[in-house]
């Protein structure tokens, strides 16, 4: 029977029992419970059943009941043994994929990454680390980038320091691509185009360019419009470099700032937040080696500014 589900992910503790975990690789297409009998011989077929009724299944990180979901060659299915896999929940963060190494989420906009002086609980870093610690009260989690508070979109964490450890120091030649879509004030002149300039940071902690290299850090930006209209231009936003706040910057001082940025000059706030999403992450594994590509939807309400 499942555990009834708490107020806070995470709060639930672990039990006594260690987990008993058992990995298989699919070695040709299949469906999950004929998968199963073919890879538990062992076991009577109402007991696989049971298991995969409890949750205790799960299909390249995330737990599965259905019975003909299919899988395709390669794919990795765990069967916990002692209990039911955890299932993740929280309004704000969604885990997108997970495995021993990382996890990929999806975070909410108003959500900080990690904490500072004055918030520690709520944040992304520690609703992950509720939750991991629910399989073993050792597991850790740490942070490998970040994003600023008022952004959404795709995140990773680490899971181990050997991840943590690869991904910080190669982390210009693992992440292959990262993407975000912006909502600005005005049409782009050009339409499609870089910025480029050197970022610094002031002592009220807001980031500005610079044209002298030793007094900050070389930014590029890329973009290119996707759609326009109503007095606003949603934007494909590229970046070759990942400094604070670059896209904000580097956008409000082309005379059109991001929607919402009130930081950086924007007039106006259509949809009550910053109009930035981080959309897609295309990175290198840091254990496997293997290329990983992620993205999500452009958000509604960004299309819906620019119909």
């Amino acid at each position: 029977m499942s555990k009834p589900r708490t107020s806070k992910p995470g709060a639930e503790r672990n039990s006594s029992r260690p987990d008993v975990i058992e990995t298989y690789t699919v070695p040709a297409d299949s469906t999950l419970l004929n998968f199963l009998f073919e890879a538990m011989p062992q076991r009577k077929r109402t007991n696989v059943k049971e298991l995969l009724k409890h949750n205790q299944v799960a299909v390249n990180g995330t737990p599965v009941t259905q019975f003909d979901t299919p899988l395709a060659k390669g794919t990795e299915v765990k069967v916990n043994l002692t209990r039911e896999f955890r299932v993740f929940y929280h309004r704000r963060l969604k885990i997108v994929y997970e495995d021993d190494d990382i996890i990929v989420v999806n975070k909410g906009y108003g959500l900080l990454s990690m904490g500072n002086d004055k918030v520690t609980d709520g944040t992304a870093y520690s609703i992950l680390k509720e939750y991991v610690k629910w399989g073993n009260p050792a597991n850790k989690i740490f942070i490998v980038h970040r994003l600023d508070r008022d952004t959404s979109g795709l995140m990773m964490f680490a899971k181990n320091e050997e991840a943590k450890i690869t991904l910080q120091h190669n982390w210009n030649n693992m992440v292959l691509n990262r993407k975000y879509v912006a909502v600005v004030e005005g049409e782009m002149d050009p339409d499609s185009g870089s910025i480029k300039s050197y970022l610094a940071e002031n002592s009220r902690h807001e980031v500005y360019s610079t044209d002298n290299p030793a007094e900050g850090k070389l930014a590029l930006t890329r973009y290119s419009t996707i759609a326009a209209g109503n007095g606003f231009a949603l934007l494909d936003v590229e970046l070759d470099t990942g400094r604070k706040n670059q896209i904000r910057v580097h956008l409000s001082e082309q005379g059109h700032p991001i929607a919402g940025d009130r930081r950086y000059g924007a007039q106006s706030s259509p949809i009550h937040r910053l109009a930035l999403h981080a959309r897609t992450l295309r990175f290198v594994h840091p254990v496997t080696k293997k290329e990983m590509n992620f993205t999500t939807p452009i958000p509604a309400s960004f299309l819906s500014m620019v119909k």
